[in-house]
């Protein structure tokens, strides 16, 4: 059996296809004249941000951004996320969701050949179709045949479906580096807020020393006849109220443990593994140049989101596919016979051959109402991606602004610190040496504890933020290094996904 070439025959089925779409104009087919859409997305420069964000020559983070803090516990934790953490294993179930999408909208491109057999045993009516002698006996029936499909996808459905579903692994795969990059840093923040607990709680613990020294001056005017037993009183109050602050930070300190056990996907025992954390200052903070432009690529939220809409544009280039005749070549051989004598000879063949085409003329609207979902989706998807990009350049301005108002803030703490370490001695001096009363030297312990507290708090502020802006600058994903980069001749508006020059004649 001799079949046309692949060349002659798509010709010849093109010619016979654009004819009956010209046919099916002169009588109305269906059609989506007067359906656009012209929304597109937002380049970085539409948003004005030199001011918020300039250019200081700055590095973006790098992969290996937690080993600035010098912890070495740190870098460990992350690793130990990352490989453990269940929300990175949905992502990659994701991604193999998108994969496995491909390979099906990949095989509609080709020709499928399938192959059945089928025996049957069968008492033929001596009343019914076929007259004696078949009426009235048991017969055998085989029934061998080898069949071919292709449908020949001329005008791109199939093949925009393919790219939709490309689209769609590609924005799966920037999820899960959005998780990584969220994941990595929120294990980074929650050690940091452990951090802070401990420094606070190294606070707590000298104000008890320091409330237990006013406590034994105290007896000692108290026997001397300088104080009552209302200041005696009041002391112990003091004291126990710093022992109950120290109970409840030592709370905090095992819920933050456990809090990060889960962040590394492990049961709660593995937070009270965790050592104290030894963290430094950590580098310097500069933005890179080209913030906004770079950005784009440094993001994998905003990669994840310009990948849906490549997605939707795909989606609408298939649903204007729709409208145009679909055409499928059909082809069988085999062979049917009763009994086994004469089942495998010629005179038992069977050959079937022939292109089916599927014109939609009149579907009541379906096939526009489809297409006006699909607008809207690309409209949400661009609309979506727009505010990506605007929270993003936000972020980033947000995270280095307040960095820089707490480095202003931190040289008046300190030196609020000094004065009110500095008073409080003297306070003490005084109240033992009887010059002073009590209430002058609680007053200067709550003025210096309020100092310390907002020293230490300014500074472990100081490196939560650093944190959050390696989280906003990316977090040393970049789309240039993991193929996920836009291409840089993909479409931008949904204004020029056309199908082909006949699709986009008979749309107008």
């Amino acid at each position: 059996m001799k079949f046309p070439s692949r060349p002659a025959l798509a010709s010849s089925c093109r010619a016979a296809a654009a004819a009956a779409v010209a046919a099916l104009a002169l009588v109305g087919c269906a059609n989506y004249f007067g359906l656009k859409d012209d929304k597109q997305i937002a380049p970085s420069s539409q948003f004005e941000a030199s001011q918020s964000l300039p250019a200081e020559g700055g590095q973006w983070p790098t992969l290996d951004w937690a080993n600035q803090f010098g912890d070495p516990q740190l870098p460990q934790l992350i690793t130990e996320a990352l490989e453990g953490s269940p929300s990175i294993a949905q992502a990659q179930a994701r991604i193999a969701k998108a994969s496995s999408y491909i390979e099906s909208s990949k095989s509609a491109l080709y020709p499928k050949v399938e192959g059945s057999y089928s025996w049957t045993r069968e008492l033929y009516s001596e009343n019914a179709l076929f007259p004696p002698p078949f009426g009235g006996t048991w017969y055998s029936e085989n029934n061998v045949l080898a069949s071919a499909s292709w449908d020949l996808d001329l005008w791109g459905k199939n093949r925009q479906r393919l790219g939709q579903a490309v689209s769609q692994e590609k924005a799966a795969e920037a999820d899960m580096q959005q998780a990584r990059v969220t994941l990595a840093t929120s294990v980074a923040r929650t050690y940091n807020t452990l951090a802070q607990l401990y420094a606070l709680r190294d606070i707590a613990e000298r104000e008890i020393k320091n409330r237990q020294t006013v406590g034994s001056i105290t007896n000692d005017r108290v026997k001397a006849g300088l104080d009552t037993n209302v200041e005696r009183q009041t002391a112990n109050g003091n004291i126990a109220t710093s022992q109950s602050n120290l109970t409840e930070l030592d709370g905090q300190i095992t819920t933050t443990r456990y809090e990060l056990a889960a962040l590394l996907g492990k049961g709660p025992d593995r937070g009270l593994q965790i050592a104290n954390p030894a963290f430094n200052r950590g580098g310097a903070v500069t933005l890179p140049d080209n913030v906004p432009a770079d950005l784009v690529s440094r993001r994998p939220d905003i990669n994840a989101a310009r990948w849906q809409v490549e997605a939707a544009m795909h989606d609408i280039k298939e649903a204007k596919a729709e409208f145009f005749p679909d055409v499928n070549l059909a082809a069988a051989f085999g062979f049917d016979a009763f009994g086994w004598g004469k089942f495998l000879t010629s005179s038992s063949r069977q050959i079937q051959f022939g292109p089916a085409i599927h014109l939609p003329i009149f579907d009541a609207g379906a096939l526009r109402s489809q297409l006006k979902g699909r607008y809207a989706d690309f409209d949400l998807y661009v609309a979506t991606y727009n505010q990506t990009l605007i929270n993003a350049l936000s972020d980033v301005a947000t995270q280095i602004s307040s960095i820089r108002s707490i480095d202003r803030q931190a040289g008046d703490a300190q030196r609020a610190l000094d004065a009110s370490t500095k008073a409080y001695e003297l306070a003490v001096i005084r109240y033992k040496a009887g010059l002073s009363p009590q209430l002058q030297v609680l007053n200067a312990d709550e003025n210096r504890l309020a100092a310390e507290q907002t020293v230490t708090n300014l500074k472990m502020r100081r490196r939560d933020l650093q944190i959050a802006l390696i989280k906003a600058l990316g977090g040393g994903f970049d789309a240039t290094q993991t193929g996920l980069i836009v291409p840089t001749d993909a479409p931008a508006s949904a204004a020029t996904a056309s199908t082909s020059p006949a699709t986009h004649a008979a749309s107008n």
